[in-house]
């Protein structure tokens, strides 16, 4: 009947639960869960390049089969450091190859401004890959000197590094200044293969360290190519082995009449029969100085008693240069991490000379080159110098035909590779000790 019809509902009940279950879904916001918003992979990773090593930046990129970011670095009209990143970097792992070379300041803050715009711009990770880091002799104190390798890691961590991946560190111990993983990659895996790729009768070479801090470095190619080591000993004071007059004791200031002299600033002394003498401690026997001093009265006191019972401090004295190990009729290869001061180098090439190496080879990761390395290598002993290309040397080649590059690119490429999917990184490191 007509009553009961309109008595009906318009809707059944599975109907209207299911209306009412999509007007529920149309108002709610939809809600993340959190564990799911951080397993989400990144969309790519971005491969970008300073002014340092372009070349070097290609060849990397060549191997990943991805093609450079766009980004603008260069000086602004007064002088400052301009970066502008021409892409999006946003929730992508960025890579950016920045090596240290002569202008070795701006290279740093064209990184450190690159390393800032990624952050700003909201970059899921920012990977610096500098294959050879600058600063890392200064990674001791000396003196009245700096640790500058701690202050370049603080640096790089503040600004926004998630990794570091270099080559061949010149100590180790750099690796603990920076609270982000260091990836130190070593090179001599190539430099090897040079060796018994392109030296002739390379089993009738002697492996030779330059000094005692490169012995465990030539130590591990000796081994590895099964060939005799040498070492030599001794050398010329360095620039930062000499006195700065911190050790020394300050000038004695004693005050006193008729026979005791008083040594001013300078050691001369204002007494007039001692004027003819420029220096006090020239003369002076040591036992009768040190009597004068106990009976002297001090102008200040207390202030150097305690100087006369302390020993003599006995200066390093490095003797002449000299080869242990047997080179007569060999081809010496000479192993170090980096040449830049080719003088000691050379000197090194003219003993072993002297000693019989009919071929004197220089081998590096590092060819930084400084100065007229070119010219000097030009006019030495040494034969061959060979260096990887982690530092641009195209200059010094064309003035030097000694100087042969080898090419460690796809050594970076394949640590990006990984690092980028996730693998092992341990297969880099197969066969090479701890002090290579």
């Amino acid at each position: 009947p007509p009553s009961q019809r309109s008595r009906e509902p318009l809707f059944s009940e599975a109907e209207d639960q299911s209306v009412n279950s999509k007007e529920d879904k149309a108002n709610k916001l939809p809600v993340m869960n959190e564990g799911i918003a951080q397993s989400l992979p990144s969309k790519g990773m971005v491969l970008i390049a300073g002014n340092s090593h372009p070349e070097f930046a290609k060849l990397v990129a060549k191997y990943l089969s991805v093609p450079l970011g766009s980004v603008s670095v260069g000086p602004k009209s007064n002088n400052e450091t301009g970066v502008e990143i021409n892409e999006t970097v946003r929730s992508r792992d960025v890579y950016i190859i920045q090596t240290g070379t002569k202008n070795v300041n701006n290279d740093i803050m064209e990184l450190l401004v690159m390393m800032y715009a990624c952050k700003t711009s909201d970059a899921r990770t920012i990977n610096v890959i500098m294959p050879y880091l600058p600063y890392c002799k200064q990674s001791k104190m000396r003196k009245r000197g700096s640790i500058v390798s701690h202050l370049l890691a603080r640096l790089f961590c503040r600004t926004g590094l998630n990794r570091m991946i270099t080559i061949d560190l010149h100590k180790k111990e750099i690796q603990g200044f920076y609270n982000v993983p260091v990836d130190n990659l070593r090179a001599s895996s190539f430099l090897i293969q040079y060796v018994t790729s392109n030296v002739s009768d390379y089993r009738n070479a002697v492996i030779v360290a330059r000094n005692a801090a490169a012995m465990q470095r030539a130590t591990s190619y000796s081994e590895r190519l099964r060939l005799p080591l040498a070492v030599i000993h001794g050398e010329e004071h360095s620039e930062s082995e000499r006195s700065d007059g911190r050790n020394s004791p300050p000038p004695l200031q004693l005050s006193g009449g008729g026979d005791s002299a008083v040594p001013v600033e300078g050691g001369r002394t204002s007494g007039d029969e001692k004027s003819s003498y420029p220096d006090l401690q020239q003369w002076e026997p040591p036992q009768q100085r040190r009597s004068r001093l106990d009976s002297a009265r001090y102008s200040r006191p207390g202030q150097y008693q305690g100087m006369n019972y302390f020993p003599p401090l006995m200066a390093k004295e490095k003797g002449p240069m000299h080869l242990v190990g047997d080179v007569s009729g060999r081809i010496a290869i000479i192993i170090d991490d980096m040449i830049d001061d080719v003088e000691q180098f050379a000197a090194a090439a003219t003993e072993l000379k002297e000693r019989g190496a009919f071929r004197v080879i220089v081998m590096a990761t590092h060819g930084l080159l400084s100065a007229d390395a070119a010219t000097k290598i030009e006019a030495s002993d040494i034969n061959e110098v060979v260096v990887t290309n982690t530092v641009p040397h195209e200059v010094q080649k064309m003035q030097c035909h000694k100087i042969k590059t080898v090419d460690v690119s796809v050594l970076i490429a394949e640590a990006i590779r990984r690092i980028q999917n996730n693998e092992s990184m341990s297969y880099l490191f197969a066969h090479v000790t701890c002090d290579d």
